[in-house]
């Protein structure tokens, strides 16, 4: 019986225009493009339009190449799967909202991943199950994210501000049984233990019950909402936070490990692999995951100097400047690997 794979039959993405420099942020806060770059490894990044663009939009941009490239057209699209941690609304998810722009009138199915930095290879995961069933024939895969809309633009959040950008990627998943073509495996864990070590709690049902502060939520009437309290704006307990230190520490062991997983899944070595595409989390930890998986620079790809951490978007477009520079070719074996929030981690070995 003939071996039924997905193959990506097309990739796009999309970045806005606006280029935001280190130096840039040093007008809103206490940072250096030195301080910057020694610790991340980014120069600079992109930020939508306000009032504009937002995470659909740009995922509309990224679609559309993605869609071209595949030699169809948006109707033929069967079913969405939408990463991002940066939707638009609270609900519904955007995975609907990108049906709706995109122009498809057909009532097809569209299913939103929140997996944050781990969303598009997780998002991946899920695509390859439907095509290898049969269930469906052209999945739009997308990772998109407007990090710019909720950042603490001050001293207090550059830790955290500086690391993210927006940006778009997508692709189209389609069944071949091409001997040689194909996500071969993928592989995803998490860990919930460390959930808030990075983590945007608020605005959030929970109550203050995981973190036992309280505080935020303290109201005149038990009718009010807890979702977002003057409080938490006083305390500026709207914005993500980051253990910098902890994650980077998690991040250089799951990296290697989830990336070993594939490679023995499929009985290949770590010689085999023609390009390993890394979640862009920071440029410090790819490249300690490239010296200790001993790639040569030929086999790593990283942008994230020129867009920061776009998380769920950052592997599609990444993958997507990999194919249109030409380092990605037919018959490659291409590994992507991700680390991020929840924690989760994730790696999909294909054949391109």
């Amino acid at each position: 019986m003939t071996q039924v794979r997905s193959k990506i039959a097309g990739i796009g993405h999309y970045v806005p225009k606006n280029v935001i420099s280190n130096n840039d942020l040093t007008e809103v806060m206490e940072t250096s493009d030195e301080w910057i770059q020694e610790r991340t490894g980014i120069k600079e990044r992109r930020y939508v339009d306000r009032y504009k663009e937002n995470t659909t939009t740009q995922a509309v941009k990224a679609a559309e190449i993605a869609i071209e490239r595949a030699g169809i057209t948006k109707d033929d699209i069967d079913f969405i799967v939408f990463a991002t941690l940066s939707p638009d609304y609270y609900f519904p998810g955007c995975g609907v909202l990108l049906q709706r722009e995109l122009g498809i009138k057909s009532h097809i199915g569209a299913l939103d991943i929140r997996n944050q930095c781990s969303g598009f290879v997780y998002s991946l995961s899920v695509a390859d199950q439907f095509i290898k069933t049969g269930m469906y024939k052209n999945i739009l895969v997308v990772g998109s994210e407007t990090h710019s809309a909720g950042l603490d633009f001050s001293t207090r959040g550059r830790n955290v501000t500086v690391i993210f950008g927006d940006g778009a990627g997508a692709v189209v998943l389609q069944p071949t049984t091409k001997e040689g073509q194909g996500i071969l495996s993928t592989h995803l864990h998490a860990q919930g233990e460390h959930a808030e070590r990075l983590a945007y709690i608020n605005p959030g049902a929970h109550g203050g019950i995981f973190t036992g502060d309280t505080e935020d939520f303290h109201t005149d009437s038990a009718w009010d909402s807890m979702l977002i309290t003057p409080e938490m704006l006083e305390r500026g307990h709207i914005y993500p936070n980051m253990d910098g230190p902890f994650v980077f520490k998690n991040a250089v062991v799951r990296f290697p490990e989830v990336i070993m997983e594939a490679l023995q899944a499929n009985q290949r070595g770590v010689d085999e692999i023609d390009m390993l595409i890394p979640h862009q989390a920071n440029l410090r930890i790819a490249q300690f995951v490239q010296k200790r998986m001993g790639l040569s620079d030929d086999k790593i790809y990283n942008n994230i100097q020129k867009y920061g951490n776009t998380t769920a978007a950052s592997i599609p477009i990444a993958l997507c400047e990999a194919w249109e520079e030409g380092k990605i070719k037919e018959g490659d074996l291409v590994c992507l690997a991700a680390f991020g929030s929840g924690f989760t981690w994730a790696s999909a070995l294909i054949e391109w």
